[in-house]
């Protein structure tokens, strides 16, 4: 989790610019900022819409509103908020709404559609939206100054001209005399580790004079932004193109703030959502997925965290109940799980050793990177990794409380064939291990013709609640949420032994 109140004060302690000149912010300007209202979208796992807006009614106070466009939310914020909205578990990508158009009335010739996108561009109130943008852009610099300044640091004087040195042998010694485990050092290598290692000691060591020297080039040296347009859109009735839509508003805002237009090395990106008569124009506030947030070691079929996080709320886990992915793949659900239930425990498993070790590694990660920002040795994550056979786990009858995986497509991994065998064995396996009555299982699948046979066969140990249709790079894919009955396990050698005595 990141730390909400230093980064909301980082937020609230921003000089903004208005129209590329300087302006001197007082503190009632500043209090001004941070109370005003502001409407932000957020995409989200098709499929999970009301998981994310139940997670923003409960982390933020604020109600959500489910588009049309299936996969995106909305929710009115107060600035200060804004570092909040980037700790959601739940949300791909984030942008400020500049303006919504419930009803956009489109003409019937291209020309005069293209035109009406032109003279709305000058028309929109950009005044706000470009504000939160400007506090949210200078949030994202100072880290990035931070990373920087470190990688570039030897020695920095401190504490009255005292000389320091920093290096990559020193934060060695430093876990080591700790007494970590020797594992976590050999994962130090890893760049996201470094990275952050990196961005820790530049909290505490990068040097006043630097931030005001390129505060004060930055004053008198007040440079163009570069943008882009893109438009996403949805629809049939519709005599214009996505590329012509981006392209002739494009042309209308760079008119309008004289900004440099660039399709990669972008500062600002307008973005024109239409979904058949409804537009909505905004201002990205993420220039990466918030769901690379915990792998570093990736796999082929690495689910998403946030598809992980939709996913585990299905569930509802409880606290000390006992969480189980049987085929974990590179972990993204037990170390989603144990990042945000950390009154649980989670247990990762897989039948390939490659799996095991990527989760086992990813798992080391995260571990260094908590210790990291708790600057001293912690009791560790409650989360383990095994390497077991999905049909015949290591665990005891009834032990489990809730099962939570990603079955195989049968497309990267596995083959539909094999899924005729491998679905109803696991469902049987599970069943065994969950406790009867109280447990639950949430299971991915995109083979759902497979999976409903197998389910067929298994109705007097698992009842299905309900079933999410969600989208997985492309593939539709269903989320079938089981209660375990129950009627206890009855082993099928045990089965056909009470058949035979019966005749």
């Amino acid at each position: 989790m990141c730390d909400i109140e230093e980064a909301t004060n980082q937020l609230l302690d921003v000089n903004l610019h208005e129209n590329q000149s300087s302006v001197q912010v007082t503190e009632s300007d500043l209090r001004s900022e941070s109370e005003l209202l502001v409407t932000i979208g957020a995409t989200v796992p098709t499929g999970f819409e009301q998981t994310a807006a139940d997670e923003v009614r409960e982390k933020l106070g604020s109600s959500c509103k489910i588009s049309r466009d299936r996969g995106k939310i909305y929710f009115v914020i107060s600035v200060e908020s804004l570092a909040q909205v980037h700790c959601l578990r739940s949300v791909d990508n984030l942008f400020v709404v500049v303006q919504e158009f419930q009803d956009y009335q489109f003409k019937q010739i291209k020309e005069e559609v293209l035109k009406d996108f032109e003279d709305l561009a000058g028309k929109l109130p950009w005044s706000n939206p470009l504000k939160v943008w400007k506090i949210n852009a200078s949030f994202k610099k100072k880290k990035a100054k931070r990373k920087k300044i470190n990688q570039n640091l030897s020695k920095e004087k401190i504490n009255n001209g005292q000389e320091v040195k920093i290096n990559q042998r020193n934060v060695k010694k430093e876990f080591t005399s700790h007494a970590l485990d020797s594992h976590i050092l050999d994962y130090y290598e890893n760049p996201a580790i470094k990275e952050e290692v990196s961005t820790l000691v530049g909290d505490d060591l990068a040097s006043s004079k630097d931030e005001t020297d390129e505060s004060s080039k930055e004053e008198t040296e007040p440079q163009v932004l570069k943008f882009r347009v893109t438009c996403n859109r949805a629809g049939e009735k519709h005599c214009f193109t996505s590329n012509e839509a981006a392209r002739d508003f494009g042309g209308a805002v760079q008119d309008y703030f004289k900004w440099k237009a660039d399709m990669t090395n972008f500062d600002v990106e307008v973005l024109l959502n239409i979904h058949d008569n409804e537009v909505i124009v905004g201002i990205a506030l993420t220039e990466e997925s918030l769901h690379r947030r915990n792998i570093t070691h990736f796999g082929p079929t690495t689910l998403r965290s946030t598809l992980a996080y939709g996913m585990l709320r299905l569930c509802d886990p409880l606290p000390y109940d006992i969480i189980v992915d049987p085929m974990c793949g590179t972990g993204a659900i037990p170390i989603e799980g144990a990042t945000e239930w950390t009154d649980c425990f989670h247990i990762a498993g897989d039948n390939n050793p490659l799996a095991v070790n990527r989760a086992a590694n990813n798992i080391a990660s995260l571990l260094t990177k908590s210790q990291i920002k708790e600057g001293k040795p912690s009791w560790g994550l409650p989360i383990d990794a095994v390497q077991w056979d999905i049909c015949n786990l290591p665990l005891r009858t009834g032990s489990v409380d809730i099962i939570v995986t990603d079955l195989p497509f049968g497309k990267r991994m596995g083959s539909k064939k094999r899924n005729w065998n491998l679905y109803p064995a696991c469902l049987r396996e599970m069943s065994r291990v969950c406790t009867p009555t109280t447990g639950r299982a949430v299971l991915l699948t995109q083979d759902t013709k497979c999976f409903t046979k197998a389910l067929s066969g298994m109705r007097h140990v698992w009842r299905k609640v309900d079933t999410v249709w969600v989208n997985v790079g492309g593939l539709r894919a269903a989320v079938y949420v089981l209660i375990r009955t129950p009627q206890a396990f009855v082993h099928p050698s045990e089965e056909d032994g009470e058949k035979g005595t019966l005749w």
